[in-house]
């Protein structure tokens, strides 16, 4: 704003007339000493120069273009022309020290002379004899007007790089190029023979808009840039600096440059078009550098949604010279996709990476520590489907914001990946496990089958996938996780189950309810997994314990006494009551696998005969998939005769019409009954 009010200070008008004047007097000057010449050389070169005048009057097709600048120049030069004035013809030497001092108009005026005269003269065939002559001087115009047009572009270039503005100097370049335009109108005429270039336009007005080309080029290149071992944000940083540059610049062009021109010359509009295409090469030439993922995404998000923002081209202050929206594309669409399909495949390895990370955190912050997992609203708890789903959001959503389609193209990337990290975790999951047995294993099992139905759940509700493949992945890696569990809780059980009806097992040398307490190890956790699955294996290992308990007692035995009996019998039902009662209270439903043991301890301790048929035909009526071999089997072990087997058999035993359609509730289908033995 300071530059703008010193720049419309009052000062300004008369500076530029006294600087127009003493090119007009210039050139009257030339015209004086002309007309002198023309009268020595006679009636043909009168005749040749006769009503020419040296001036800087436009044409009329140019009045009419309303072109003011130069008509002021005319004014003033009518009013010098009264005054008597003496002179010479400068030199081209002369004429070179006026451009080099920047008395433009005044170098401009001589040259005109010289062209003129040189016209003149070769219209006259005064070279006729002397065509090297010709030559020379022609070159000699040549030159002089590509000095000013060298001085064109030097001052237009260097408009932008002082502090303030020189509008005095840029007024008389918009009058320079006028004057030559109306001089050297564009007819359509030829160039003359060979280099003869007399009388043809100079074209500065494009000169002037290379100029402008060039010095945008020239500063978007000077905006400072650090190397990558410099700063890591190097790039970041660059954009910064040129939107703080230019920005400077185009105000500075609205506000000091604008008004030095007529508004034909598009002021505004010609540096913006410069600047854009300087900005674009620029951009061009970084995208072809080997750019990292941050990088390549900061040159994305900076040409979609910073370049025409009110960050930079749309600025309050800018508007409404600056008319962002009005610009073709920065980078072309080849150079746009080859940045975006860069950008997506650099995000493959750090995607890779992300996911890589979470599993190295899982091993070595919790699995390796045995750090317990959380609890939250009774599930145990996993971080990974968070870290996993905050992963592909924050990609998603930043790709996102450069393009819908670089958004699906990330979310695709993601989802790849996460289709290979889930077995790569499982098998690590699965090879820690197995070469430790650590206490931790069941609820980490747990808190990553909820994790698994989150992450499953998450995708398809929040990024709105299809996750059918990752489904199919989920549910093989959980029947592993959920072999393994069994597995670890059979080694646990079965050596308890083993000792069942031995010598130890029967004088209670092993507590009531270690049987109970291995399997509560595992089988305690599944209260904290998600439903239906946690229920579902609570299921599975009651029935399993149930089973093998019955499975162990059945097997054939050596016959045993009466106390023994009533030994077996009372163990019996004081470790079901003890298994089935921990069982119920970490949620399992599976009551009807409680009388099951108890009706086979009630037949084994039963002195009465007649109340062991009765016992027979409860098991029946609860259990109607057991076997006739099953029922022998119980029978045996109690003691009883082939005849009493047999008899109490035939009176309490009743045959399922379909013994194993019952689904869940089979038990004794599961058993294989031992090999009954005839009575001879």
């Amino acid at each position: 704003m300071e530059v703008a009010s010193e720049q419309s200070s009052p000062t300004l008008h008369s500076r530029d007339s006294g600087f127009f004047e003493r090119g007009i007097k210039t050139m009257l000057s030339i015209r004086k000493s002309k007309q002198s010449l023309n009268k020595e050389k006679g009636k043909e070169g009168t005749s040749t120069w006769k009503g020419k005048r040296l001036s800087l009057r436009f044409s009329k097709s140019y009045e009419e273009n309303k072109t003011t600048i130069c008509n002021g120049v005319e004014e003033i030069g009518k009013k010098i022309e009264a005054e008597p004035i003496q002179g010479k013809p400068l030199s081209v030497m002369e004429i070179n020290e006026l451009i080099q001092k920047r008395q433009l108009l005044e170098a401009f005026a001589s040259i005109r002379y010289l062209e003129d005269e040189t016209i003149a003269e070769r219209d006259a065939e005064k070279y006729q004899d002397n065509p090297q002559e010709f030559v020379r001087k022609s070159k000699d115009v040549d030159l002089l007007y590509n000095s000013i047009s060298n001085a064109i572009q030097s001052i237009v270039v260097g408009t932008l790089e002082h502090p303030t503005v020189e509008d005095t100097m840029l007024t008389s370049l918009v009058t320079l190029i006028a004057c030559e335009e109306a001089a050297h109108p564009n007819t359509g005429n030829a160039a003359g023979p060979g280099l003869d270039l007399l009388g043809t336009p100079r074209k500065w007005r494009e000169e002037w808009r290379e100029a402008i080309n060039e010095s945008a080029r020239k500063r978007v290149l000077r905006i400072p840039m650090a190397s990558k071992e410099e700063e890591s944000s190097w790039l970041d940083l660059h954009l910064g600096f040129l939107q703080k540059h230019l920005s400077e610049d185009l105000l500075k062009i609205k506000l000091s440059v604008k008004k030095c021109y007529p508004e034909e010359y598009q002021v505004c509009d010609t540096y913006v078009e410069a600047f854009h295409k300087a900005i674009a090469s620029h951009l061009q030439d970084l995208s072809q550098r080997p750019l990292e993922f941050n990088e390549l995404y900061t040159l994305l998000d900076w040409v979609a949604n910073t370049y025409r923002s009110e960050l930079f081209l749309g600025h309050p202050d800018l508007k409404p010279e600056v008319k962002p929206e009005n610009l073709s594309l920065l980078l072309t669409s080849a150079d746009w996709d080859k940045l975006k399909n860069d950008y997506i495949a650099s995000a493959k390895g750090k995607i890779k990476s992300y996911f890589g990370n979470i599993l190295r955190l899982e091993v070595t912050e919790k699995w390796e520590k045995e750090v317990h997992p959380e609890v939250k609203e009774n599930l145990y708890h996993s971080s990974v489907s968070f870290d996993i789903q905050t992963i592909i959001g924050e990609h998603t959503k930043i790709s996102g914001a450069v393009s819908r389609s670089l958004e699906m193209k990330m979310l695709e990337l993601c989802l790849a990946e996460l289709h290979e990290f889930i077995p790569r975790f499982g098998e690590e999951f699965v090879a820690w496990s197995t070469a430790r047995d650590s206490p931790i294993f069941a609820p980490y099992f747990v808190a990553y089958v909820n994790s698994f139905h989150d992450l499953a759940s998450g995708l398809e509700t929040v990024f709105k996938v299809n996750t059918e493949e990752l489904q199919k992945i989920l549910a093989a890696l959980t029947r592993n996780f959920t072999n393994i569990f069994l597995n670890k809780l059979r080694t646990k059980a079965q050596p308890l189950l083993k000792k069942i009806l031995t010598k130890d097992w029967i004088l209670a040398t092993e507590r009531p309810d270690s049987l109970a307490l291995a399997v509560s190890q595992f089988s305690k956790h599944l209260q904290h997994m998600r439903e239906p699955m946690g229920q579902e294996l609570l299921r599975d290992i009651h029935k399993y314990v149930v089973r093998e308990y019955i499975m162990q007692v059945i097997k054939p035995r050596r016959k045993m006494n009466a106390e023994t009996q009533q030994q077996v019998s009372e163990k019996m039902n004081q470790e079901a009551r003890i298994l089935n009662n921990t069982l119920i209270d970490q949620g399992s439903d599976s009551d009807w696998l409680l009388p099951a043991i108890h009706h086979i301890a009630n037949i084994i301790g039963e002195k009465k005969k007649d109340r062991i048929k009765e016992y027979v035909k409860e098991l029946c009526q609860d259990y109607p998939d057991i076997r006739k071999e099953h029922v022998l089997a119980v029978l045996a072990l109690r003691g009883l005769g082939c005849a009493r087997r047999a008899a109490i058999f035939q009176q309490g035993y009743h045959v399922s019409e379909s013994p194993d359609g019952r689904g869940d509730s089979t038990l004794f289908a599961e058993i294989d009954a031992p090999v009954s033995i005839s009575c001879f």
